[in-house]
């Protein structure tokens, strides 16, 4: 049992640097789409914001039944819908990247004050958080992936709320934004 343990200590640290690097990779891919001069493919890709905003929707609503999965002690369940999970974020990350690459930013075109006040506090908390959490994220599925699970439920307590805020208002700034793209 001890060399199992060895081995995975030494796994867990390789796949904890992984994480790592694909967090910088991420935001160093997210960075680069803000540049000014945008490539054109030929091909319109205004439809993506509606799309990769149903994916983070679709995130938040597998989180809760996850959430309650491993509630209910069903572990295999909790594992499947995390799974469900990563691929949805991943499919949102991915069409994100391509949009932002690819598109002009939209700017928020509503002049209400308390709605700017509101657009703006969940813009910069969602951008924050996506930032900040998404080592953690991967660092706790880390943990339970290689049988760490005392590790991984210390993490997970604190590491969901932040995922599920990130997955929940993704949509709701998209939804707030809508009047402003061109149509």
């Amino acid at each position: 049992m001890a060399t199992k343990d060895a081995k995975n200590t030494k796994r867990l640290k390789t796949f904890d640097r992984l994480a790592f690097l694909t967090t910088i990779v991420v935001l160093a891919l997210v960075v680069f789409t803000r540049g000014e001069q945008k490539p054109d493919f030929g091909i319109d890709f205004s439809f993506l914001p509606a799309v990769y905003s149903s994916f983070n929707a679709i995130t938040a609503v597998v989180l809760l039944f996850a959430l309650l999965a491993i509630k209910q002690k069903k572990i295999v369940l909790h594992q499947r819908l995390i799974y469900i999970a990563f691929a949805t974020s991943l499919v949102f990350l991915l069409m994100y990247v391509v949009y932002h690459f690819t598109t002009p930013e939209t700017k928020y075109c509503i002049d209400i004050p308390w709605k700017r006040t509101i657009y703006f506090f969940l813009l910069i908390t969602h951008i924050i958080l996506a930032g900040l959490i998404l080592p953690f994220i991967l660092l706790t599925f880390n943990r339970a992936y290689l049988g760490f699970i005392d590790r991984h439920r210390k993490m997970a307590k604190w590491v969901f709320p932040f995922w599920f805020y990130v997955a929940v208002t993704g949509p709701i700034i998209y939804l707030m934004l809508y009047p402003c793209y061109n149509h």
